[in-house]
């Protein structure tokens, strides 16, 4: 079985069921949500105790409860740009805001990245008037860039410099 067909197996169960996406995450347990939702969406490994769970839960094989605790082949068959509105809207937001973090990073950090696997991420809805809002936290461990071949005395890492 591929990755992939688990994915549809887990979201017709969740359908047939009647599941939401909370309760899942509940029943699973020890991660955030976000980070269950991602794993049994193909994009992270589930650690053992929580791929035995989630087997219990949607009637998976041992196979498949293993396929789970496997290292995933993260991004597999995505498209760029993304069809997908939402998606799309993300991958907007980063072209039109993107640069400007990425100058505001290097200001403040050096000459780095911000890490996606030391990474959090939070999704919530905000209550507006005005109509409800979505607010996305992301935040990574900054990565300085390492300057190879630095002599005695010079920097070594991108990390910012005084003055």
């Amino acid at each position: 079985m591929k990755r992939a067909d688990l994915t549809e197996k887990i979201l017709d169960y969740k359908r047939e069921n009647n599941l939401t996406w909370a309760a899942i995450a509940e029943e699973i347990g020890g991660y955030t949500p976000l980070f269950i939702m991602s794993a049994l969406l193909g994009q992270m490994k589930l650690p053992r105790p929580q791929a035995a769970k989630a087997a219990k839960l949607f009637g998976l094989s041992k196979a498949e409860e293993r396929l789970l605790n496997e290292v995933p082949m993260r991004g597999e068959g995505w498209v760029a740009p993304p069809t997908d509105p939402t998606l799309y809207r993300f991958y907007e937001a980063i072209m039109i805001f993107g640069p400007a973090m990425k100058e505001y990073i290097h200001e403040e950090f050096g000459d780095g990245i911000m890490s996606a696997i030391d990474f959090d991420l939070d999704v919530e809805r905000q209550p507006d008037p005005k109509g409800d809002r979505i607010r996305v936290t992301m935040s990574g461990k900054f990565l300085p860039y390492k300057y190879h071949g630095a002599q005695q005395g010079e920097l070594e890492m991108g990390l910012k410099e005084e003055g």
